[in-house]
This record gives structure tokens, C-alpha cells and sequence, in this order.
């Protein structure tokens, strides 16, 4: 790793230059961020496995941001455009932002209405009216007027294209834009025409607006499903009197009628493609960020609900409650073994509450029932009062368990090997049963992302 990548390092992330070096040393020999963190203190420094992760991530970075530099410096290169200066900021910067600013006027791009008017010999008009010294832009437009520019018009168009398309590449003008998109940009959504019945889940959205960086990451990415799924239209924009304020202070020089045209060019580069390209930039930037904080919030969740307290080796009767086709029953040892199942119908319709109770009580005789673990699914609430009603022969302790993910697991491929000969049923209330006696070691079967710890 270079010094300007060690120095740069060790700046973003408040870690030593010595510390990044070591580390990078051993994750380029192959050595896993647990195995580094834990065995390898001596050469980082203490490092923990969360700095040891995010030296990888800006590594990783680096290595596609040089990638890119390398392919834009021959990309301009080839073009014989690449100047000593242009040179040096396209080497200096660590910006992949910058980057491709700088690149822009050199990216080679497919026919747009600048590169028309261009090659119908327009950009020496576009260039005149830029510098804006002309007060009679009629009579300089006639020059451009031939077989192709028909008309005095045409050849302005033409040329507030060409200065529109400059505008756009300018790089002072998009940080500017950047700048006001970071400050004041707005997010908005609609209800899409004709979506109302299918979009009801979306109705807070359907006129809504709010500053983008006030807005919660939930909000934003809710606000991002019901667009992809075609039900919300939304944008992200500042004031437009305002963008086009700055822009004017960067490109308007004079008053008359040259700088009428440029004001003109102004106002279209900035609604046709400084505009949308900037969105686009600020949409990936802010799912970006809703993404981590969406991520940080799972993972908190999720690292509470595996390190829950475990109830232990106890005797368990597990249910998974529902309504029509009742609770479904099981007994487990004290290992967590499958004793015996059966279905319960308390609830409507049947609301056969008598018989339910007196099966329970004889199942937690039978097996000598430590502990009852109840989902807190359909029915959990019910089946737990009318456990709670039960005058049971020995103490017997009452759970309500969360059972998201074990419908999941009951359909697996690892609850189909451990419990071949049973139904998909029994397997759901065994997860439930499980998960009471020791949480980790059941929900570490299951997708994380099935366990509903979301936001």
C-alpha cells in the first residue's frame, strides 16, 4: 500500500499509519478479520473486529477507485487531451465523486442534442454567446444559417445546447448543485395514477414531503419500495430559484442579449441533466445511508434476540396457536427430544375450550412439564390466558415466544433431517418448544433475515 493510501487511511478512519500497514499486510496473505482480531493483537495494535472489518471495506475502495483512475488516464490519454495539470488532480484526488467530475467533458458519450448541434458547425456561435460581449445575436446567428440550420433559431437551440452541455460538466457548478441538494433537497411522493386500491399499504406516501437528510431511514426506504413497485412517483429536488441563483452567479456576466441566451442554457442544463444527474447521485447516497442505519438496527435486534437468556434444560409443552385449525401441541424432554403431539381446538370455531384444557393438564402430568411455550403468533394471546385459567397438579411456568421464522424453519431442509417422519406442523411447535430452552442454538437454523428484527 502506498504512502498516500496509508496517510489517507489512517486520516478517515483516526487509526495509526502503522496500525493500517499491518493490517492490510495480513488481510492481503489471505487472514480473516475473526482471525486477526482475535490472534493477531500484537501486530495491530488491539485492533478490534469492527476496525479490522472497516480497514478491509476502505482497502477494497481504494483498490476500485485506483482501478478507475488508471482507465480514466487512459481513456483521456488516447484522446491526447491529458494535460500536466489535469493530470495531477486526476492522480491527487481520493474522491471517486471528483473522479468522475473531472472525467466528464473527456467520457465519451452517445449522440446528445450538444454533439448534433456541434457537428453542424455550431460551437464556435455557442463559444461567442458564452463569452456574452454580443448584443445582436440575430445577426451572429446568420452566419450559422445553411443547409442543415434552417434558421436563425435553430442555430441559438444549437447553441444554448452546446453552453447547456458545458454548464453541466462544469465542475464548480456541480458541487454547487451538490451543495444545495446536500442543504435543501426535498423528498417528495405522489400516489402513481390509478394505484390507489393497490397501494393502500403506501397511503401516509401519497402526498408527502420532507427534507431528505431529516428523513428517517425506514421512511426512505418504504418510500423506495412503493416506487419500485410502481405505486408512488417520487423526486428529490431542491428549490429550483435557488439552484439556478447559484448557477447564475457562476456563469452570468453581463446583462444584453448574448447573456440572455446563456441564462437561457442555464435554465435548460440545469433541468434536463444537472438536475436528474445529481438526483440519481443523492438517491444511491441516501439509500446508501438507510441501508447501514437499517443494517445497525437488524443487527442490534437481532444480536438481543440470540443472546437471550435460555430457560435451560427443562421439560417443555410448546404450542403454535391458531384460530380454524387450532394449536398444535408438542412435548419435549429436557434435551429438547420430540415426545408426542397432538391438536387442541379452544378458539372459534370449534371453541372447544373444556376438552383443550383437560388434554393440557394430562400432557403436563403425563411428562412432567417444567415450562409452557406459547408463539406469539395468531391465537398466542388467547392460548395463554386460557393456559393461565388451567389449575395444573405442579408448578408449571407460562411463556409467550416469538415465533417469527419458525414456519420458515418448518419447512427447511435441516427441520426436514431432524425430523423426517413429521409433519411441517409439529416441526413449527417444536422450534417454538426449542427456542424457550435456548435460543441461540434454535434461531441459528434460520435465515436472519426470516427472524423479524427489522425495523
Amino acid at each position: 500500500m502506498s504512502p498516500k493510501h496509508l496517510q489517507y487511511l489512517a486520516q478517515q478512519l483516526n487509526i495509526s499509519q502503522k496500525q493500517i500497514e499491518n493490517t492490510a499486510r495480513l488481510l492481503e496473505e489471505g487472514a480473516t478479520v475473526p482471525f486477526i482480531s482475535r490472534y493477531r493483537k500484537e501486530t495491530t495494535g488491539s485492533l478490534d473486529e469492527v476496525a479490522v472489518a472497516e480497514i478491509q471495506k476502505q482497502i477494497k475502495k481504494l483498490k476500485e477507485l485506483e482501478k478507475r483512475r488508471e482507465m480514466i488516464l487512459e481513456s483521456i490519454e488516447s484522446q491526447g487531451k491529458l494535460t500536466d495539470s489535469l493530470r495531477a488532480r486526476i492522480e491527487s484526488t481520493m474522491d471517486a465523486t471528483e473522479l468522475e467530475d473531472l472525467y466528464l467533458p473527456y467520457k465519451k458519450k452517445r449522440k446528445t442534442r450538444a454533439s448534433l448541434a456541434k457537428e453542424k458547425g455550431l460551437e464556435p456561435l455557442a463559444k461567442k454567446l458564452f463569452e456574452q460581449r454580443e448584443h445582436n445575436v440575430e445577426s451572429l446567428a446568420k452566419h450559422f444559417v445553411n443547409n442543415e440550420v434552417t434558421s436563425t433559431e435553430d442555430a441559438l437551440q444549437g447553441a444554448r445546447d452546446i453552453m447547456a452541455e458545458w454548464i453541466n460538466e462544469n465542475e464548480k457548478a456541480r458541487n454547487k448543485i451538490r451543495y444545495l441538494f446536500d442543504r435543501e433537497a426535498v423528498i417528495k411522493s405522489k400516489l402513481a395514477r390509478g394505484k390507489e386500491e393497490q397501494a393502500q399499504k403506501y397511503k401516509d406516501y401519497f402526498e408527502y414531503e420532507e427534507k431528505l437528510k431529516r428523513c428517517p431511514s425506514h421512511r426512505l426506504l418504504a418510500i423506495r419500495r412503493g416506487e419500485e413497485e410502481g405505486l408512488l412517483r417520487v423526486s428529490i429536488s431542491p428549490d429550483i430559484d435557488n439552484a439556478l441563483y447559484y448557477l447564475d452567479n457562476i456563469f452570468l456576466k453581463s446583462k444584453g442579449e448574448s447573456t440572455d441566451q446563456v441564462a437561457m442554457a442555464i435554465e435548460d442544463a440545469y433541468k434536463r441533466l444537472l438536475a436528474p444527474s445529481i438526483e440519481t447521485e443523492f438517491r444511491a447516497l441516501s439509500k446508501q445511508k438507510a441501508d447501514e442505519e437499517a443494517i445497525e438496527v437488524f443487527a442490534k435486534n437481532l444480536r438481543q434476540l440470540l443472546l437471550a437468556a435460555p430457560l435451560g434444560q427443562k421439560k417443555i409443552l410448546a404450542i403454535d396457536p391458531g384460530f380454524r385449525t387450532g394449536c398444535k401441541t408438542v412435548c419435549l424432554d429436557a434435551s429438547g427430544n420430540f415426545l408426542h403431539y397432538s391438536t387442541i381446538f379452544p378458539h372459534p370455531p370449534q371453541n372447544n375450550a373444556f376438552a383443550a384444557k383437560s388434554e393440557l393438564k394430562h400432557l403436563v402430568k403425563k411428562y412432567d412439564i417444567e415450562a409452557i411455550a406459547i408463539g406469539n403468533g395468531t391465537a398466542g394471546r388467547e392460548t395463554l390466558a386460557l393456559c393461565n385459567d388451567i389449575q395444573f397438579d405442579n408448578e408449571v411456568q407460562i411463556f409467550l415466544v416469538n415465533e417469527n421464522g419458525a414456519s420458515i424453519y418448518s419447512a427447511s431442509k435441516i427441520a426436514r433431517e431432524e425430523f423426517p417422519n413429521q409433519d411441517l406442523t409439529v416441526r413449527g411447535a417444536i422450534s417454538i418448544g426449542r427456542r424457550l430452552m435456548d435460543p441461540l442454538a434454535e434461531l441459528v437454523k434460520i435465515d436472519p433475515k426470516s427472524i423479524g428484527v427489522g425495523q
